[in-house]
């Protein structure tokens, strides 16, 4: 039953947030009768919502036992004001990343109108060596993670992806040299990805990367003047969290 469950709410996607019962039972491989008696069963908890067509979303108490059980949440209190600092500033997305498995996935995230694209979301994943903050959190994380991600031949997320060994240990050991991550025309031609480390302080190792804090901005803009912008509020971040 459990495991019914949670296949029909895997059936939902960042894109895909409103589905028929007969897409969810295709997906969750379940008999449409069986997915029709789950569903409703769900619903009468708060679980899953009806639209006025009838097609099924989310429920909104579902949403609410995920965020207050998340363990990102503390990690989004205390990173939200310094994002609003570095958003005032930069004027563009700003967002924070969390390693998922060996995926980055993006838990805040701060726009503004006319901001360049970007083709990430609250909930996106991205694979840890095709982004910014996935460089970083690869960087700055273990060194079984960084030979289990090599080891697994990286593949081409756009033109610019790198995925060669020597270049991707080379490219990761720049980040870890200058302390950020800098990365244009890896999700959107137009879009430059510039990334910090989020360290817990005061850690026996020097410190414990937990997060990634991250800015899309347009191509041709100063890497280092963003990464500078975006140490700041990491550093407040930090602080808090060690608080």
């Amino acid at each position: 039953m459990l495991t019914r469950a949670v296949r029909i709410f895997e059936a939902f996607t960042p894109d895909e947030r409103v589905l028929s019962v007969s897409q969810i039972a295709r997906r969750a491989r379940l008999h449409l009768a069986t997915a029709s008696r789950l569903i409703a069963e769900l619903e009468s908890h708060g679980l899953l919502d009806r639209e006025p067509d009838r097609r099924v979303r989310v429920g909104v108490r579902m949403r609410e036992l995920a965020l207050r059980a998340s363990p990102t949440l503390g990690l989004c209190n205390a990173s939200r004001p310094f994002m609003e600092d570095a958003h005032a500033v930069l004027r563009h997305h700003v967002q924070l990343g969390v390693l998922d498995g060996d995926e980055v996935t993006l838990v805040e995230r701060l726009s503004a109108p006319g901001a360049v694209i970007s083709c990430t979301r609250i909930a996106g994943r991205l694979p840890l060596h095709a982004s910014a903050s996935g460089l970083v959190l690869l960087a700055f994380g273990g060194r079984d993670l960084r030979e289990r991600i090599l080891a697994g031949a990286p593949g081409r997320c756009a033109a610019s992806t790198i995925t060669d060994d020597a270049a991707l240990r080379a490219a990761l050991a720049e980040v870890r040299r200058q302390g950020y991550a800098s990365l244009p025309e890896h999700v959107h031609e137009e879009a430059l990805g510039v990334a910090v480390p989020i360290a817990l302080p005061a850690q026996p190792d020097g410190g414990t990367t937990v997060a990634a804090l991250a800015a899309i901005v347009p191509v041709g803009t100063e890497a280092g003047t963003v990464a500078g912008v975006l140490s700041t509020a990491a550093r407040g971040i930090s602080r808090t969290l060690g608080g």
